[in-house]
């Protein structure tokens, strides 16, 4: 099968990443933590696949995930954990709010996001 027939497969688990809210990398260029440009070279996760990031969306269509280890939220400074999670959950929840408009990609991310990207292209 071509690479162009198979999908967007998710390089932790294999399975197809189907929907823009189930992606990994699409959340991170939302809020922010890549560039456009990056979109078509990075493999692709599902969000549960990652739960580094997964762990700070708190949202009651989310289920929770828990990460054990050093990099687990509960170990993480307080401020640092509520901004993040702040962060990560407005970008899931910008995912979800795309896939009902026909915006273009370029408007996805955050308007924050938006307006550090814009800045330095002037």
């Amino acid at each position: 099968m071509a690479k162009c027939d198979e999908g967007y497969l998710c390089e932790v688990c294999g399975g197809e990443v189907a929907e823009i809210t189930e992606s990994d990398l699409y959340l991170r260029y939302v809020i922010g933590d890549l560039e456009p440009e990056s979109l078509h070279i990075l493999p692709e996760r599902h969000i549960r696949c990652n739960p580094t990031l997964a762990q700070f969306i708190v949202d009651d269509e989310f289920q929770p995930v828990e990460l054990k280890g050093a990099f687990d939220k509960r170990n993480l400074d307080g401020p640092f954990v509520r901004e993040r999670q702040l962060l990560v959950t407005r970008g899931w929840r910008r995912l979800r709010e795309v896939i009902q408009t026909e915006e273009a990609i370029i408007n996805y991310p955050l308007p924050e996001v938006q307006a550090r990207m814009q800045s330095r292209n002037r």
